[in-house]
């Protein structure tokens, strides 16, 4: 009988990830859309919002970066949110020499209202243009057709939300390997379900929508109390497979500041993982299914390797080694192409050792950050 079911869980584990890899995760792996944007020629404004606290270094870069980009009519609102560096120094020095640059300064927090949704909303509210592209304080454009090709769905469209894709700056180091492994898995889940027309989730260092629109639904409504989520939450609220198009293109992509040690990693993604508690039903099946079917190939077929072992049936002990390796290339396959396709740059190291890896990363984090009550931006 036990035997029977390590059997039966193995298959279904099977068949669940092969469904994964396959066909959704395929969607992004193999995606043969138009990368460039639509022949409509309307050029509207657009506001870049970025909320930073304590973001002088990074501001610094960053701000001369964005007016590099190719796009007529644009302008970037930061929202200076309590810092106690030089950061308003910096943006009053800065406005001087950039005229599209406009700020306002935050000096305390109301009760009850988280502060990353509170910063947002503030700077949402006096932003001058309808089209809102937002983005982090740490992270970069990766080239000046940024503007143009992430608000293209919502301006040239009619499209509600335009969800790009952020990555990490390669390092060397087991680390920063993980770190593009995790976020390349990240971007595979809302990448492949939104071109699926399933649409669940996105980052806000790189997501559109429209002023009138976060107006209209009354901003967080219902998110205040929860720390983070000011952009999957958000998404996860109103987002559909009609108004939401995905933005696979290399030069649409921003790229971020990785975390440089395990405490401030694990802070990240505590914040990160302990939004999706709050997801809406359907759409945690979405990401449970998978991480539930990975689990169950795992510690089914290492179950059946040590009974084959046991019971010196070297055949089934073939038989599952043999499945377990044709996974891991069908893993390693996948996500090559993806990071191909989503990013064009190196994918990580050695993937099938850190697919592995990832059955303890997700059950373990994952469950602390699902019961923490310590969660804040900054």
């Amino acid at each position: 009988m036990g035997l029977f079911l390590l059997w039966f869980f193995f298959g279904v584990g099977i068949l669940i990830q092969a469904s994964y890899l396959l066909v959704i995760f395929g969607k992004a792996a193999f995606y043969s859309g138009n990368k460039s944007q639509s022949t409509a020629k309307n050029e509207e404004g657009v506001t870049v919002v970025i909320c930073a606290h304590n973001e002088f270094s990074n501001l610094k870069t960053l701000i001369p970066k964005l007016f590099e980009q190719d796009y007529p009519v644009f302008d970037v609102m930061i929202v200076n949110d309590r810092s106690s560096d030089r950061t308003k120094r910096l943006l009053e020095k800065m406005m001087e020499s950039y005229p599209k640059l406009r700020s306002v300064t935050i000096k305390y927090t109301p009760p009850h209202v988280t502060a990353k949704k509170y910063a947002l909303t503030l700077g949402i509210k006096v932003a001058k243009y309808d089209v809102l592209l937002l983005t982090d304080a740490d992270c970069l454009p990766e080239t000046d057709q940024w503007i143009r090709k992430m608000t293209d769905p919502v301006r040239n469209q009619d499209k509600t939300f335009a969800v790009g894709f952020s990555g990490y700056e390669q390092k060397p180091g087991f680390l920063n390997n993980w770190i593009q492994f995790e976020t390349l898995l990240t971007g595979l889940y809302y990448i492949s379900f939104g071109l699926w027309k399933k649409p669940f989730m996105a980052i806000g260092r790189n997501l559109c929508y429209r002023k009138s629109f976060f107006m209209e639904v009354k901003a967080f409504k219902n998110l205040w109390h929860i720390e983070g989520g000011d952009d999957d939450l958000f998404v996860n609220l109103y987002t559909n497979g009609r108004n939401t198009e995905i933005v696979l293109d290399p030069a649409a992509n921003t790229i971020s500041k990785p975390k440089e040690n395990r405490k401030d990693y694990f802070i990240q993604k505590k914040r990160h993982l302990h939004a999706g508690k709050y997801y809406d039903a359907a759409d945690k099946r979405k990401i449970g299914l998978y991480s539930f079917s990975h689990a169950l190939f795992w510690l089914s077929g290492f179950g059946l390797l040590i009974y084959a072992g046991i019971a010196q049936s070297w055949e089934h002990f073939s038989v599952v080694f043999g499945i377990i390796l044709l996974r891991s290339f069908l893993v390693t396959l996948i996500f090559k192409a993806a990071e191909k396709k989503i990013q064009g740059t190196k994918p990580p190291k050695n993937i099938w050792m850190l697919d592995f890896l990832y059955l303890g990363y997700f059950w373990i984090l994952g469950t602390i950050s699902h019961q923490a009550k310590d969660i804040q931006w900054k």
